[in-house]
């Protein structure tokens, strides 16, 4: 089943993210986050490429599994780095065959040591074109989304040329959004209010990362641009040498940040997972709880 066919019943949508593991470790570490993850029922997970396209075949094989053997509704990840268009519609082609609905094609970020994106001989340029180029060859028949940035894009700060390029992506063939991670919920609200304003109608979901670890969200919003508000950022400096305390603090921060969301109206929230269980678990499960999922 498509998940823009999800939306139309106007229940909330809950949703997370896993990345292809590339150790034995990882993958058996995976394993049981799929496994404890599962119990909750998520409307949809999704997988991401790798760096560069980096982990492609791992990618396919990932959501194949997880749709195939674990009953999931997976949502492909699609990159125009480092492929031809007529290796993408290979690609594409064959997840389509073998029962995937869903995908989100993106630009991508340039492979390791580039600083600049640059497309392939016979590639896309921008993630609209991947969009296009998709729609036309599969018609209606995907679900397609795009992805969005409540605080811009890391290489476009300019957030009315930034909000062009979404409007550019939805009139593509986009069916819904799903935004990068934001820890003030003010960056979503004023995103959406945007969007709407320039004539996007499509449902737009907030995406959240709840924090488990100091030092590793200082890596990942640098590299994304997102901005931790400074009285979260001083209570993540109190708490950097105790882990259960982070734990705790990311998890009671991610927790208001969304029911916050979905007071205000949201269709419902991704979470970006980083291949682990817990703060996930507990955190829906709250919603749950309260009613909210």
């Amino acid at each position: 089943m498509k998940i823009s066919d999800l939306f139309t019943s106007g229940k909330r949508l809950f949703s997370f993210e896993f990345f292809p593991p590339k150790t034995e470790a990882g993958a058996v570490n995976l394993a049981r986050t799929i496994h404890d993850l599962k119990e909750l029922q998520p409307d949809f997970v999704s997988v991401t490429y790798g760096a560069g396209g980096s982990t492609r075949d791992r990618t396919v094989d990932l959501v194949l599994r997880i749709q195939q053997e674990e009953g999931m509704r997976a949502m492909a990840h699609l990159t125009a780095v480092a492929a031809s268009r007529d290796q993408l519609a290979a690609l594409v082609d064959h997840l389509v065959e073998a029962g995937i609905e869903n995908m989100i094609p993106l630009r991508g970020d340039p492979p390791a040591g580039a600083e600049d994106f640059v497309p392939s001989v016979d590639g896309f340029e921008h993630a609209s074109d991947l969009v296009a180029f998709i729609r036309q060859r599969h018609g209606n028949r995907l679900c397609l989304a795009a992805a969005g940035y409540p605080e811009g894009h890391p290489q476009c700060r300019d957030l009315d040329r930034d909000m062009r390029h979404l409007v550019t992506k939805v009139r593509a063939g986009a069916d819904f959004i799903v935004t990068q991670l934001f820890f003030d919920n003010r960056y979503y609200f004023d995103f959406v209010s945007r969007a709407r304003k320039a004539g996007i109608t499509v449902p737009i979901v907030p995406g959240i990362m709840p924090i488990t670890d100091a030092a590793q969200i200082e890596r990942i919003t640098r590299m994304c641009g997102a901005t931790v508000p400074p009285l979260l950022r001083a209570e993540l400096e109190r708490r950097r040498d105790d882990s259960a305390a982070t734990m705790q603090l990311g998890i009671a921060q991610a927790t208001a940040q969304c029911i916050g969301l979905l007071t205000g109206g949201a269709p419902g929230i991704h979470f970006y997972t980083l291949n682990q269980s817990p703060a996930t678990r507990m955190i829906l499960t709250a919603l749950r709880i309260a009613g909210m999922g």
